[in-house]
């Protein structure tokens, strides 16, 4: 008989680290990493310089929170903003600007929504979010944020950007596994690009056909306008 496949919460903070990754990887245009050792932690905070939170529902219950520094956040909003194709000149030069503060909760949506979808295909269940809270935050103060989980399970992983800037992502969740009962297909990603570009496709086809049925409708009449004036 073989074996069940237990996914338990640390496996659901890879998928959410592999997010986290991916997203500020893909939108900066340059290489954002974590690190290979988790630290276990007894309660997530809000800390200098800015700090990003949001909490989600559903499957499980967690909270999720990241803490950048200015020198990273400020990194991480330039090269997206760059790789956005907007000029250096109109950029922020501080982390307290609301553009920052705009920006990294936009990325803070992103790594939630990847980390649903991933959630959504591969555990078989649904969890929802809070819109992220981005704060800017003074270096003598923490904010820590309470969180009514069964047998909460909290973790801290370090994050380094492609200049070696270091941020930290702080994860609480409910104590709980996913038990794989049977094998399950499960759905495949869809790419937009891909979709919008077969559908461009379709259309062009039918374009043309429509064009070579007009084309030939047309000599078709010509031939007859020629027989009609010889009499035949």
């Amino acid at each position: 008989m073989n074996s069940l496949q237990v996914v338990t919460t640390d496996d659901i903070l890879l998928k959410l680290c592999h997010s986290v990754t991916h997203v500020l990887s893909s939108t900066s245009d340059s290489q954002v990493t974590h690190a290979g050792m988790v630290q276990n932690i007894t309660r997530t905070c809000l800390k200098p310089d800015l700090g990003c939170f949001s909490i989600f529902d559903g499957g499980f219950s967690g909270l999720v929170v990241i803490n950048f520094t200015k020198e990273a956040a400020i990194e991480i909003y330039r090269r997206y903003m760059l790789n956005m194709g907007m000029p250096e000149s109109e950029l922020a030069i501080s982390h307290t600007s609301d553009d920052v503060a705009n920006v990294m909760g936009e990325l803070m949506n992103q790594i939630l929504g990847n980390f649903i979808k991933t959630i959504s295909k591969e555990l078989q269940t649904s969890i929802s979010q809070s819109q992220p809270k981005m704060l800017t935050i003074n270096k003598e103060l923490t904010i820590s944020i309470d969180t009514n989980l069964d047998e909460a399970v909290s973790r801290r992983v370090t994050f380094r950007t492609a200049d070696n800037h270091i941020f930290y992502l702080e994860f609480a969740m409910d104590k709980t596994e996913f038990i794989k009962l049977k094998e399950f297909a499960m759905d495949e990603d869809i790419d937009p690009d891909a979709l919008i570009e077969s559908h461009g496709n379709r259309v062009n086809k039918q374009a043309d056909y429509l064009a070579a049925t007009s084309a030939a409708v047309a000599v078709t009449n010509e031939a007859d306008d020629l027989l009609s004036e010889l009499g035949l």
